[in-house]
């Protein structure tokens, strides 16, 4: 049964990257905006002080406004930092500090794998909010990522000391999915927030509360 699972996994993360490919850059930009917008607006965003976000890929929703947000409102912005099989939160502290963080072998910014002296939500305290990437996402909150489990491994983690945080996935139209194949370590997200009008084969939009 887990073979199999992994295969369809493996067969649905192919098209699902042929997907957002498909995405010229002005929809992902269009796309983007209206997602970042749902987020601001909701009120887990709204009601949470301690947020952990991840640093978006030219395949991802765009994150870097949401960063900029969280910042400019002088809430605690988390980033991740990925060393090995281990996922950290770790605080983002201004946007000098974003821009001056290294580059990963993803061409995306981290904390160096040296840098002890940023504040780990996990050790100080919890989130209040994770907002997530994935290539494939559910409307249930089923989620598909890249296959390192990074993400599973960090809520289970959290949820082993009664410090899970609420969790936000978002996603392109072209990452929404009738089902995802999930596994017993696979943990389901809070929410998905995704463009109006989304059509994975054929899909409803549904109105989150």
């Amino acid at each position: 049964m887990a073979a199999c699972t992994q295969a369809a996994k493996k067969a649905l993360r192919s098209q699902l990257k042929k997907q957002i490919r498909s995405l010229t850059l002005e929809q992902k930009k269009r796309e983007s905006l209206e997602v970042t917008q749902k987020l601001l607006s909701h009120k887990w965003y709204q009601q949470s002080c301690r947020i952990a976000v991840y640093l978006s890929m030219d395949d991802e929703v765009d994150t870097e406004p949401i960063v900029k947000h969280i910042l400019a409102s002088g809430r605690d912005c988390f980033v991740p930092r990925y060393v090995g099989d281990r996922m950290d939160m770790l605080k983002l502290y201004s946007l000098d500090d974003l821009s001056s963080l290294p580059l990963t072998k993803w061409n995306i910014k981290q904390p160096a794998d040296d840098d002890d002296s940023r504040l780990d939500a996990y050790t100080a305290g919890g989130l209040d909010l994770v907002v997530m990437p994935g290539l494939g996402f559910t409307i249930e909150g089923d989620r598909l990522g890249r296959g390192k489990g990074y993400y599973d491994s960090y809520l289970s983690l959290c949820e082993s000391r009664a410090l899970m945080p609420k969790s936000i996935g978002l996603a392109f139209s072209a990452q929404m999915c009738k089902s995802i194949p999930m596994g017993p370590t696979d943990k389901k997200i809070d929410l998905v927030l995704y463009p109006q009008g989304t059509e994975p084969g054929t899909i409803e939009n549904i109105k989150h509360q």
